[in-house]
């Protein structure tokens, strides 16, 4: 035989070796492939199941801390009365309203002056119950 030919019989047997071998590695490899997936959505889901467990871990950190500082929050208001004998003075209720008015941020309050110089509080309930 001819070089040429030789090679050509050659060539046509190396592509129709490939071409058969690719169509039983093929489906083999699609197998793979989606094991590989499927594989990495699983660690993927494991992840976000971590991540949920430490946000929830931290949310109940969280809440137990809120709820020391109002036990401690608590303790400061009973002993502030306890200091004052047991007793609230109409002075000390003054005195918290307008400790209270510091948190009003950018509103404006306008303190009418009365016989007894304690701000008007029912105001607004009054005008309510003259529209019955």
């Amino acid at each position: 035989m001819d070089k040429n030919v030789k090679g050509i019989v050659w060539t046509v047997a190396a592509v129709a070796v490939l071409v058969i071998g690719g169509a039983f590695l093929l489906p083999w490899y699609n197998v793979w492939q989606q094991e590989m997936a499927g594989r990495a959505e699983f660690a993927k889901a494991e992840q976000n199941r971590k991540i949920k467990i430490e946000e929830a871990k931290a949310n109940l950190e969280a809440e137990k801390l809120n709820a020391q500082a109002e036990v401690e929050r608590a303790k400061g208001a009973a002993e502030a009365i306890r200091i004052e004998n047991g007793s609230i003075t109409p002075t000390y209720i003054q005195y918290l309203w307008v400790r209270q008015q510091s948190n009003l941020n950018d509103k404006t309050v306008i303190y009418v002056p009365t016989e007894s110089n304690l701000p008007i509080l029912e105001s607004p309930r009054m005008l309510l119950n003259e529209g019955k």
